[in-house]
């Protein structure tokens, strides 16, 4: 067994899948290897996901380390913003791969 973040994992890859996976942390992720992303540009760029899930994802990969939350209060209106931490970095190549993956399947499999 694996365990990480108090939570036990029978595998590497079912570990990996239980940090990442799910339907809008990849696409976060995606995202945020690119760029520091205030959250309603996130919104902007996932039309699709709902606000409570939104945030509830983020916040999931806040608890695991991948992402970090920058408050910025100095002066309204409040702003946020997201990043990868350093931890977060190491799953660029993955994420990467995975996206790579979904282009060749969209121009050699796609009808």
């Amino acid at each position: 067994m694996y365990k990480f973040k108090g939570k036990e994992y029978p595998c590497c890859a079912s570990l990996t899948m239980g940090i990442i996976g799910g339907k809008w942390k990849t696409v976060i992720l995606y995202h945020l290897m690119q760029e520091t992303l205030r959250y309603n540009e996130l919104r902007k760029i996932m039309p699709t996901v709902t606000e409570r899930t939104l945030s509830l994802q983020l916040k999931t990969l806040e608890e695991d380390g991948i992402v970090k939350r920058k408050v910025y209060t100095s002066k309204p209106p409040l702003k946020v913003e997201y990043s990868l931490t350093e931890f977060g970095k190491t799953l660029v190549p993955l994420i990467q791969s995975i996206a790579n993956w979904g282009d060749f399947v969209i121009e050699n499999y796609s009808n």
